[in-house]
């Protein structure tokens, strides 16, 4: 007799991102020329002067277990790294290194939630917020954007979702978004603030895209606005974006000591300390930048402006130009609407979509959009090119159908 799971994990389903990517890989290992636009990591190798650090790590033997929050080393290179980039002055005991940006909010989540305890979060949403917060004990809410308002939470959408929403206690804000590139200016983090303060909620700002942002854009950190919305907010960061080190596997969460330590104790029972040799890697990645992070970043911003003009040629679709990350969401609903193949979800969409024209597509659904469609251009122009124009073939055919 199988063993019945619990309930809190039957609410929970397979990421999207990467069961597309599994099958993405599968597909390219039987030989099938496969694009995946499904993944959102940097296509561009880690630069060799965070190579060479951890290969001098090793070396030099330091393979053993850490102190759970992370090396010191590497807690006072954050420090340095926030108040230099951020104007946040934090110590140490107020940082807390885990295996990824994932990790460091669910740790946060479980820290600070209890049973009944609202989460609330703009849809669109990264795809693992909903069940970080369902793993927390808690219940994600939704706060509806729209294209019109570039994805972004409006003081008004706000104040709504509090109002019919008793138990809130935690609002998740992603600024550069991941999957609408939205960024959220000093001004519109000004708006949300008095009603964050007046409500009494704590803030997971994710600003894993800090580094990727276009046009002139700055990114501006929520804790930064005031030193009370510092002590109601967690800062999550890392190095997997910017740095191109989505396998190394390190994440860091800057807060109110309190709930940093909390956090910690959750973490020891859970993954422990992150390995040493990526902890080391990651103070010279801080500490040392040499200019081809920066490269990455303008070959992004020449990508997206390719994909964007690429994909508004094409008849019937809408489309938000991100202002920072490396994904695009256009709006596929008159095709939907107008085929007579059956389609008519952004679901079998993509499935057709891969299994005739071999491009790998995540559906917006999974992100609370639906009718569209993401784009990850973490890829080459030339990749770029020829999967917009498989993309635009899809179209018309279902368009002729």
């Amino acid at each position: 007799m199988a063993i019945k799971l619990s309930n809190r994990c039957r609410l929970i389903k397979p990421s999207p991102t990467l069961s597309l990517s599994a099958r993405a890989k599968e597909m390219k290992d039987a030989g099938i020329d496969v694009i995946n636009f499904g993944v959102g990591e940097p296509d561009f190798n880690t630069p060799d002067y965070i190579k060479n650090s951890a290969h001098k790590a090793i070396d030099a033997n330091f393979t053993r277990y850490t102190a759970n929050a992370g090396i010191m080393e590497l807690r006072q290179a954050i420090c340095e790294k926030l108040k230099r980039d951020n104007a946040l002055d934090y110590s140490p005991k107020d940082i807390l290194v885990s295996p990824g940006a994932k990790a460091s909010i669910l740790n946060i989540l479980i820290a600070v939630c209890d049973s009944q305890d609202q989460v609330l979060m703009a849809s669109p949403y990264w795809v693992s917020y909903p069940y970080q917060a369902l793993l927390a004990n808690a219940e994600p809410v939704y706060i509806p954007t729209t294209e019109a308002n570039s994805y972004k939470i409006s003081p008004e959408a706000l104040e709504h979702t509090l109002s019919e929403s008793p138990c809130a206690k935690v609002l998740i804000l992603n600024s550069p978004s991941n999957p609408t590139g939205a960024v959220y200016t000093k001004s519109e983090l000004s708006d949300l603030a008095g009603l964050i303060e007046k409500h009494d909620l704590l803030v997971i700002s994710d600003e894993i895209y800090e580094r990727l942002v276009y046009d002139g854009l700055k990114h501006v950190s929520i804790a930064s606005l005031s030193p009370a919305m510092k002590e109601r907010t967690v800062v999550i960061n890392g190095v997997s974006k910017a740095y191109a080190m989505t396998g190394w596997r390190l994440g860091y969460a800057a807060g109110p000591t309190h709930i940093i330590a909390a956090a910690g104790r959750v973490q020891e029972h859970a993954t422990s300390c992150v390995n040493s040799i990526t902890q080391k890697a990651c103070v010279t990645a801080l500490r040392d930048e040499d200019e081809s992070i920066e490269k990455m970043r303008q070959e992004f911003s020449k990508r997206r402006d390719f994909l964007f003009d690429e994909l508004v040629k094409i008849p019937h679709i809408s489309c938000f130009k991100p202002q920072g990350a490396f994904y695009i969401m256009p709006g596929i609903n008159w095709y939907l609407q107008n085929n007579r193949l059956g389609i008519h979800n952004a679901d079998d969409f993509c499935d057709r979509l891969l299994e005739k024209y071999h491009v790998a597509l995540v559906a917006g659904g999974s992100f609370g959009l639906e009718g569209t469609v993401r784009f990850s251009y973490a890829n080459s122009i030339e990749n770029l090119y020829e999967g917009v124009k498989r993309f635009a073939n899809f179209l018309a055919e279902l368009a002729r159908e």
